[in-house]
Formats: structure tokens, C-alpha cells, sequence
């Protein structure tokens, strides 16, 4: 088995597919990469046994064979490669020699029929996504999952796909977010969770691509497809909770305020907050809006009033400002909306520009109670 390959292009896929190692498995072998050689096709994957993600690669060969390569190992040495050519032959004493324009390294390598094989998708259900479209869902809803072992539903995101929109949703009981497109759509109606390992890793590759993501899963797992790459992943089991019910429909108090300004006030004031509660105080009155916040343990407290857009009653309201922080952050838009019902109901922020034609944002934070 020998091919010959450019030094630069197999360490782009092979660190793209390395994000799903594991830094401690239970079983060696998936400590490798499996190379699988098919004339000129290679096809690398990488596996932690619940998610398996392949690359196809053009390489030089006539071969074909399959063997595990230690990735950690051809990392390191892929990445002090300047561009080049290097030559993969296997030798009968079970290593395998890399041959660049300077020098020969042989590595051990194991059998590649140890590897566990990728789970076939029995009858599955699909739709195609662009790729840009699908990292924008995920990063304006990944950071509100939970890291709740004991809830293992609310670690993922939510995925609601129906023939009038496509929605993400993800919440850790505290904070919820839901993501919608109406101007995509899926053929027949499925749910399901996906999780968060997977996700970031699709995230990453996918930001700003033009290209469409062939999404097929069936009730146990979920295969994302895409020009070269392939992801396939177990579902997290179980049945999400109806978010639907905690995302208040009358809210007759609404303010609108330039996001960076809010932003930066709450970042300010929540510095003199209680370090175990992390409160803030909303007060707002006509068209001006008190964020105040006080740590009685050790007489802090601090006080900024910013000028708002308001309709609605007087109100006092308390939230965690580290999520509102979180929130505000993963806001593109100018100005913000922030509706809210009563002090003891969640309040709902929303970007007031910046949408795209078909696209919705929806976060949702608890209140904290504040001790008058």
C-alpha cells in the first residue's frame, strides 16, 4: 500500500477530523486514524464510538488497503511540514514510512479492521441546508445548552423541522433560545436532539460556506453531509420539553435600547453584584432605564441610567447578568428589545434590526427575585 500526498492539504482534513478525538479513550484503536486507500480515493475518518466524522481526499496511488494511523503522532509531524509531497508506503514490519523531501519517519501503525464502522442510516428522513445558514443557527443557539448530566436533554440542541420552517432550539432552564428560518424548509415533519460535541465541531467548519449540508436521520441518529465530509452521530434519547409553554405570549411592556450601550452597562454594573447571584437590578421609568446592582457583604454596589425607548408600566425587574451578558453577546443587531410581562416572568430580548428576510431570533431569560 503506498500513495503520495500534499503535506498541507492532508494536515487541513486531518486536524478538522482530529476535533473529534477523544484526549482519554476506553479503547486504543480510537486513538488512530483510519486510513482507508481505494486507488486515488483516501478516505480518513475518526471516531469516539458515539460520533464519526470521514474526509475524502485526491492522493496518488494504485492501491488499496486499510490501516489506523496514531493521530496524535502524525499531527505533530504534519505540522512542522513547510508544502510538499509526501510519500505513505506500509512495510511488511507493521509501520508505516513517511517519506518528505528531507527525511523518512516510520510509525506503528494497527490493523485497520479494528476500527469501529460508522453506523448505516436504515431508512432516514432528509433535508439540505446551506452550510452558512446552519453554523449561524448553531452559534446563536449552542451557547444556551445546558451541562446538566442529569438532564441530559437540554445538553443538546433542539432540531424541529416541518414543511413551513426549520426552528433550533436550546435551553439549560435559566435561558432559552430559539432560532427559526421560514424562507427554509423540510419536506415532512421531525424532531430531534443533536449533541453539543458534534455541533461545535460542524460549527467550526462550516462558518461562512457556500456550501449545501445534506442533513439524513432516523430516530437514533443523524448524518450531516457535505462536499468532501461526512458526519454521522448518535441522537441524545429522550423527549425535549415543550418550550413553547414557557415563552410568555402577552408582554405589554417593551423597551428598545442600542445593544453595545446595554451591553456595556451591565457588563459595568454587574462587576459590584453579589458573586454568587450575579444581580442585576431593571428599573424603568418613562424613558429612562436604571441598571443597579449591590453586594451587601462587602457594601459594593453601582448604579448607571441610560436613556431607552419604553412603552408600557413602571416596572422593576431582576436578572443573572451573566446571562444577559451571554445573550447580548450573541446579538449582531443595533438595538434590542426586551419584553417583558410581570418581575416574576421570563423576560424576551430580541434584535430589533439586522434579520435577514425569513429568520427570527427569540432568547428567553428568567427573572432572579429581588429583595426589596
Amino acid at each position: 500500500m503506498k500513495f503520495i500526498v500534499s503535506s498541507t492539504y492532508l494536515l487541513k482534513q486531518l486536524q478538522t477530523l482530529g476535533g473529534v478525538i477523544n484526549n482519554s479513550n476506553t479503547l486504543p484503536i480510537l486513538d488512530n486514524f483510519l486510513f482507508d486507500l481505494k486507488q486515488n480515493t483516501l478516505t480518513v475518518s475518526a471516531s469516539d464510538l458515539e460520533t464519526t466524522m470521514s474526509s475524502i481526499l485526491e492522493v496518488d496511488s494504485d492501491a488499496e488497503g486499510t490501516i489506523a494511523v496514531p493521530a496524535k503522532l502524525l499531527l505533530e509531524t504534519l505540522k512542522t511540514f513547510p508544502e510538499q509531497p509526501l510519500t505513505f508506503v506500509v512495510e511488511n514490519n507493521n509501520t508505516v514510512e513517511i517519506s518528505s523531501n528531507h527525511g523518512k519517519y516510520a510509525l506503528a501503525y494497527a490493523d485497520g479492521a479494528e476500527f469501529p464502522k460508522a453506523v448505516e442510516l436504515a431508512d432516514p428522513s432528509s433535508t439540505t441546508i446551506l452550510g452558512d445558514v446552519l453554523a449561524t443557527a448553531l452559534n446563536k443557539t449552542i451557547f444556551a445548552a445546558g451541562n446538566d448530566d442529569l438532564r441530559p436533554v437540554m445538553s443538546g440542541v433542539f432540531f424541529q423541522f416541518s414543511p413551513e420552517n426549520l426552528t433550533f432550539v436550546a435551553t439549560d432552564a435559566h435561558k432559552l433560545v430559539k432560532y427559526q428560518r421560514t424562507d427554509i424548509t423540510a419536506s415532512q415533519v421531525a424532531e430531534f436532539i443533536m449533541p453539543k460535541k458534534p455541533l461545535n465541531l460542524l460549527k467550526g467548519i462550516l462558518a461562512g460556506s457556500e456550501a449545501d449540508v445534506t442533513i439524513e436521520y432516523n430516530d437514533s441518529n443523524a448524518k450531516f453531509s457535505f462536499e468532501n465530509t461526512e458526519l454521522i452521530c448518535r441522537l441524545i434519547d429522550g423527549k425535549y420539553p415543550n418550550y413553547e409553554a414557557v415563552i410568555p405570549k402577552e408582554n405589554p411592556n417593551k423597551l428598545t435600547i442600542p445593544r453595545t450601550q446595554l451591553l456595556s452597562s451591565v457588563r459595568r454594573v454587574s462587576i459590584f453584584s453579589n458573586k454568587t447571584t450575579h444581580q442585576i437590578r431593571l428599573k424603568i421609568a418613562g424613558a429612562e432605564l436604571n441598571i443597579s446592582a449591590e453586594d451587601i457583604d462587602y457594601s459594593n454596589k453601582a448604579e448607571e441610567r441610560l436613556t431607552c425607548s419604553y412603552q408600557g408600566d413602571d416596572m422593576q425587574i431582576g436578572f443573572n447578568s451573566r446571562f444577559l451578558t451571554e445573550m447580548l453577546n450573541n446579538l449582531t443587531s443595533d438595538d434590542v428589545a426586551l419584553e417583558m410581562s410581570l418581575p416574576n416572568r421570563a423576560g424576551i430580548l430580541t434584535p430589533a434590526d439586522g434579520l435577514e428576510e425569513g429568520e427570527t431570533v427569540t432568547m428567553l431569560v428568567m427573572p432572579v427575585m429581588l429583595n426589596s
